[in-house]
């Protein structure tokens, strides 16, 4: 698979928390690291997640907004 994506994360699922249309799925990259993802249900399915198995977070953005205390 080749993506336009600069950015490609490869981690382990460690926790979907499913609701009425969306799931939240948190990988952890190999440094520790925690990513969140709002993802359809739907997706969730078709793509086989579930805790413990490898997968990909593809970042593509124009904008990532930064801030401070």
């Amino acid at each position: 698979m080749k993506l336009s994506a600069r950015n490609i994360l490869k981690g382990e699922v460690v926790q979907i928390v499913k609701g009425a249309v969306n799931s939240e799925v948190t990988i952890e990259l190999p440094g520790g690291e925690k990513l969140v993802s709002i993802i359809t249900n739907t997706s969730v399915e078709s793509l086989g997640l579930a805790e413990g198995k490898q997968a990909y977070a593809v970042i593509k953005a124009s904008n990532i907004m930064i801030g401070v205390d």
